[in-house]
Formats: structure tokens, C-alpha cells, sequence
């Protein structure tokens, strides 16, 4: 079994499975240490916990409860399997739900509410999308607890001081996004849990605190880009990215072409500009 850790933050944290067991290896007992919820994101694998046997395949989820003991084999899938898994603290599981019926199924089948998230998670864990790990996970624990508890999320109007709460969390967002700032940070500046933070800020102003950071970061670096004379690098560390390459690519991908081909753009664009005010 290889482990990535992926995120760890106050509330969640997210860690990348890749087992590459075979059909003739012995199984052994492991024991969950907190609750969590594993996405089933490519192979299969069977399961034993609680005196129940559960089969799983590519978008179904594996459930932990602390201290239940489990058992996992391939005595019937073919090697290996990869699971996206994020592990709960009992603050985030008491303010989702912390609904027992729920928390020791042990396992849900493909489920298509589950599997749409479980797509984004992923897509989040490589890069792909602007939501945060650590938002998704919030996300698809609580969307799992509906579903298993048969329960739906009930949307409550939002109040004046909560809007103007998820604006000035905003403008702290948009001071600070240079900085390496995460929900948790975030959720404490508003004074309130990271969960319900983020379906307030989300709910007021339609994109999740990590969305407005990257797009916030993204203004900045074209700004940058357009009137400064400074290496991509550069740019890239100034507004709060931590990697270059992850630079490069959220910007093409929010912009359609990279920051050195925007740069010329835009520097092509004040030429076309001079060269007219020169005529007159």
C-alpha cells in the first residue's frame, strides 16, 4: 500500500491510496482511527467489517468509524485499486452530522451524487479545478451523510449581518491572497466553523472561498503581467502561488493562453494604442 498525503489542515486532511496487492496475498486487520470517507476512484477491492462483507468498485466509498476493525482483500478483483480518502476530526463530524446509522454502513455503492463529487475531488487533488481540497472534502462527507442518513441539507435564508460576513471575508481574501491562506484561516477570520463558512460564503457570493483566492491571485498576476517588467516567476510567487508550473497552468486555463503569450497581448495592445495617439 503507498500513501500520498495530499492536505492536512485543522479540521480534514486528504491522503492518496494506491494498493497493489494480488488475489494470492494473505489479508490482515487494520483498525480506522477516525471517521472517514475513501472514494473508490479506479480497481476494486472487497472488505470485511462488523461481521458484513462489502464489495466495492470504481466510485464507491468505503466508510470508516473510529476504532471498527476492517479487513480488505482481492480475492476476487483483479491487482490493485486507488482510493482519494479524507479523514474527519471530530469538530468537522459533529458540525456535518455526526448521525451513527450513517458513519457505520461501512460502504455505499456508485452512487451518482457521491460519484459527481468524487470526480471533482480528484480533479482538485491533481490540479485540475480551482476548488479547494480541503472545500470538496467538506462537500463530499456531508453530501455522503444525507445520502446514507436519507436526509437532505435544507437551505436556510441567509440573514443582513451573514452577507455582510461572507463580504468582508471576501475583502480579507482579496488583501491577503499573496499569503498562503487556506479555509481554516479563512473560517477564523469570519469567526465561524470552516463547514459553515464555506456553504455561507459560497451561498452569498457563488464561488467557494479557494475559488475567490485562485481568481483573486489570477487579476493580480495579469495586472502584473500587463504593466510590470518582472520574470514569470516572479509574478507567479508575488500573487501567492507556491509553484510555477501550477501557475502556468491555472492561468491558461482561466485566461486560454499562457502568461508569457498574455503578456505580449497586452503589450501588443499598448503599441496598437501608442501608435494611434502618435497619428494624432
Amino acid at each position: 500500500m503507498i500513501r500520498t498525503p495530499l492536505l492536512k489542515h485543522r479540521s480534514i486532511s486528504v491522503s492518496d491510496f494506491r494498493c497493489t496487492a494480488s488475489p494470492g496475498e494473505k489479508p490482515f486487520t487494520e483498525q480506522f482511527g477516525c471517521h472517514s470517507v475513501s472514494y473508490v476512484r479506479k480497481g476494486s477491492f472487497g472488505c470485511q467489517s462488523r461481521g458484513r462483507t462489502f464489495e466495492l468498485v470504481t466510485g464507491s466509498v468505503l466508510v470508516g468509524f473510529p476504532g471498527d476493525e476492517y479487513v480488505c482483500s482481492h480475492d476476487h478483483h483483479v491487482c490493485g485499486d486507488e482510493c482519494l480518502s479524507f479523514f474527519l476530526e471530530p469538530e468537522l463530524v459533529e458540525t456535518i452530522g455526526d448521525r451513527r446509522e450513517a458513519w457505520r454502513v461501512g460502504a455505499a455503492p456508485p452512487l451518482p451524487e457521491l460519484m459527481v463529487l468524487g470526480e471533482l475531488a480528484q480533479a482538485a487533488a491533481v490540479g485540475r479545478s480551482d476548488i479547494g481540497l480541503d472545500e470538496i472534502g467538506h462537500l463530499f462527507a456531508s453530501r455522503f451523510v444525507e445520502t446514507a442518513s436519507g436526509r437532505t441539507h435544507k437551505p436556510v435564508a441567509v440573514k443582513a449581518r451573514h452577507r455582510r460576513r461572507a463580504v468582508e471575508a471576501a475583502h480579507w481574501i482579496e488583501a491577503n491572497s499573496h499569503r498562503q491562506i487556506n479555509l481554516d484561516a479563512t473560517a477564523n477570520q469570519a469567526g465561524i466553523s470552516p463547514f459553515h463558512f464555506l456553504r455561507l460564503f459560497a451561498n452569498v457570493l457563488g464561488v467557494t472561498p479557494h475559488q475567490y483566492l485562485v481568481r483573486s491571485r489570477l487579476r493580480h498576476a495579469a495586472r502584473l503581467l500587463a504593466d510590470e517588467d518582472i520574470a514569470i516567476t516572479e509574478v507567479a510567487y508575488d500573487v501567492g502561488f507556491a509553484d510555477l508550473s501550477n501557475f502556468v497552468r491555472t492561468f491558461h486555463r482561466a485566461a486560454g493562453l499562457s502568461p508569457s503569450a498574455f503578456r505580449d497581448a497586452a503589450r501588443g495592445m499598448r503599441k496598437i494604442f501608442q501608435a494611434s495617439d502618435a497619428l494624432h
